[in-house]
This record gives structure tokens, C-alpha cells and sequence, in this order.
């Protein structure tokens, strides 16, 4: 396996200049339009001048998910020439691209391209087997069916990218800009990637391991009766301290058997399946309540509040008082009432600042 340093010691001195996207079918117009955001040409304000060309294919009528068509001329012979290869969003990721695509990915790869793949896109470079033995993310929703599909790749579920040298995976939707303004500061500094970044009015930089700020919903699968009751009891019963032992009870197995029909129904097992219900419950509650982090922590089965903590640090990237921060709707109409009152809550009543 190529070492990320070795493989963007060169580049990183003289940058990449020629981007090519790969639009699939059902294209995702939100891809295609981050990417062609990011590398316009800004040569006046003595920006790098990047050649961005757009193919697919079969040259013509490309549908977007939108229901519209884009018209794309170039085909797939341009790809080898690529030193930044963009796979977009859509329907040819998580179908079966063709051989002819995943060869012509794998060919920009030798010649030395970096691959740029996110949301949907990732399941196409995971196809060409590039991504064998190499952690990857996309988006949230589609990061079990990823690892399902591709057991060989290191599936990270909650990044917003995944830098590995010259493949780097995204979680699709806007974080897909992240991610190449993430390449942007690698290849290329981070004044480029600033100077950008303030002409569209976003973010510098958001870490990589930020997390997608994701719902986990664990649906039962098998039809399971006795596995959905044990499921519904301790969703409304979280304040306890729950064990596998006594869910085992509830649904009149022994703790063996029901770890196996668990796993079986869920895909996942019971402890982690707590975790997530508790840090959704606790996620919950920091969005909509003011109760305090400790009162917080006893509602969702935790003694005290620094389990919470190092469960949110750990999963989230931060810790609640953080989240609550950014997420909390009271918290952020109280700000912004202090920048520019009077301020409401949207039903004729108003917010004291």
C-alpha cells in the first residue's frame, strides 16, 4: 500500500491543474455545481488556473436528478490525462458501473491522478478496487450498504472525509465542498483554499473527522416480534441501566440467542445499538431542552455527565456543550437577538436576549 506521504510529496509542491468530473446517470446536480464553484477560474485574483472538463460515458444527454439533462461532448478517454480525477454523485455508483468506466478510473490512477470521490461517487471507486484495505466514507446513508457491498474496504461511518494520498473519499451533499477545499489546502495551500473559500461565502475549513451530525435509526429488518418488543421497551425505557441480560428476558430468550437475533434483525449488536439510542436521545434533548448536561446524563441512562462527554467527543467531535451550541434552536434565536433585535419565536412572541 502506498504511503499517503509518498504519494503527495511531488504534487504537493506544484499542485494539480487538470480536473476531470465523471458524471454518471441520475447526476447530482448539487455535485456537479460544488465542483464547478470550486475550480471557476479565479486566475484574475492570482489564483492556480485549473482546466475543469466534465465527462462521461457515453458523450450526449446526461439526466440529472432533478428530472433535467446536462449535455456533456467528452467521453472517457480523458481521464488518464486527469491529475485530479472528481467522481460525482449518482446512479452509476451504487448500481453496477462498467467495465470500461472502472478501467478507465484505475488507468488515472497509474498515470498518477489523485481520485476525489464523495456521497454516492464513493461506491464507484470502491468498485474499481482501489479502495481494497483503505478506509473510505460516503454519506450517511449509504455507509452500511458501502461496507455491505465492499467488505474489503474500511468503511468509516461518520467523517466528513476520508483523506488516504491520492484517494480521498466525502460524505456527499455540501460536505463535498469541504472535501475539496480539504485538496484545495493539501495540494495547494491554505491561502488558495481561503481565497476560495471567501468567494463562496463558506466555511475555511471543517475537519475531516468532524462528524455528519447523523440520525442512526436501527430498523428491525426480520419481523422479529419478540426482538421489535425488546427494541420498543428500552427506547422508552433508556433512563435504566440496561444489559443485554435483561433485554434478554424481556423477549424470553437466553442472552446468547438474543444477541444472535438481534444482530440478525438490526445489523448491529445490543450495546451498540444502546450507545446510538442514547446519543440520539441526549442529542435530542441538548436540541430542544435547557436542561443541564448532568440532568441530561441521567435521562439517558448515564450516572454522571462525563460518560456523555467522552460518548460525544468520541462520536461527535465535540462535546455537548459544543453541539448544544450550534444545534440548539433557543440558543441560536438568543444570538442572533443580541446581534440584531427584537427577535421572535416565530409566533408572535418574543425572545429575551
Amino acid at each position: 500500500m502506498e504511503s499517503r506521504s509518498a504519494s503527495i510529496s511531488v504534487r504537493s509542491i506544484v499542485g494539480f491543474h487538470a480536473v476531470v468530473a465523471y458524471a454518471p446517470e441520475n447526476l447530482d446536480t448539487l455535485g456537479l455545481a460544488l465542483t464547478g464553484q470550486v475550480f471557476t477560474d479565479r486566475s484574475h485574483l492570482g489564483l492556480p488556473a485549473f482546466d475543469l472538463m466534465t465527462v462521461t460515458e457515453t458523450p450526449g444527454l446526461v439526466r440529472t436528478d432533478l428530472g433535467l439533462t446536462q449535455h456533456i461532448e467528452t467521453g472517457l478517454e480523458k481521464l488518464p490525462e486527469a491529475e485530479l480525477v472528481v467522481l460525482l454523485p449518482g446512479d452509476e455508483g451504487t448500481s453496477n458501473p462498467s467495465l470500461a468506466v472502472i478501467e478507465a478510473i484505475r488507468a488515472a490512477h497509474r498515470h498518477g491522478a489523485i481520485i476525489a470521490a464523495f456521497g454516492a461517487g464513493s461506491y464507484l471507486l470502491a468498485a474499481t478496487g482501489l479502495l481494497d484495505g483503505r478506509r473510505a466514507t460516503t454519506h450517511w446513508s449509504l455507509t452500511a450498504g458501502l461496507a455491505a457491498r465492499f467488505p474489503k474496504v474500511k468503511v468509516v461511518h461518520e467523517p466528513l472525509y476520508v483523506d488516504e494520498g491520492r484517494l480521498v473519499t466525502g460524505a456527499g451533499g455540501a460536505a463535498g465542498l469541504d472535501m475539496l477545499l480539504h485538496l484545495l489546502r493539501r495540494d495547494h495551500g491554505s491561502a488558495v483554499a481561503n481565497t476560495i473559500a471567501r468567494e463562496l461565502v463558506v466555511s475555511a475549513h471543517r475537519l475531516g473527522g468532524e462528524a455528519q451530525y447523523i440520525p442512526h435509526p436501527m430498523p428491525v429488518h426480520s419481523g422479529d416480534e419478540r426482538i421489535a418488543a425488546a427494541i420498543a421497551w428500552a427506547g422508552e425505557n433508556l433512563r435504566r441501566s440496561l444489559s443485554v441480560n435483561e433485554l434478554a428476558a424481556r423477549a424470553l430468550m437466553s442472552s446468547r440467542t438474543f444477541a444472535r437475533r438481534f444482530k440478525e434483525s438490526t445489523g448491529t449488536t445490543p450495546h451498540a445499538w444502546l450507545l446510538t439510542q442514547r446519543l440520539n436521545r441526549a442529542e435530542e434533548l441538548l436540541e430542544t431542552t435547557d436542561l443541564s448536561i448532568e440532568e441530561i446524563a441521567e435521562q439517558v441512562g448515564y450516572r454522571n455527565a462525563t460518560v456523555l462527554r467522552e460518548l460525544f467527543v468520541k462520536r461527535r467531535g465535540m462535546p455537548p456543550r459544543t453541539y448544544r451550541t450550534i444545534f440548539n434552536r433557543r440558543t441560536t434565536q438568543r444570538n442572533t437577538c443580541r446581534e440584531r433585535p427584537p427577535c421572535g419565536d416565530g409566533m408572535g412572541n418574543s425572545i429575551p436576549a
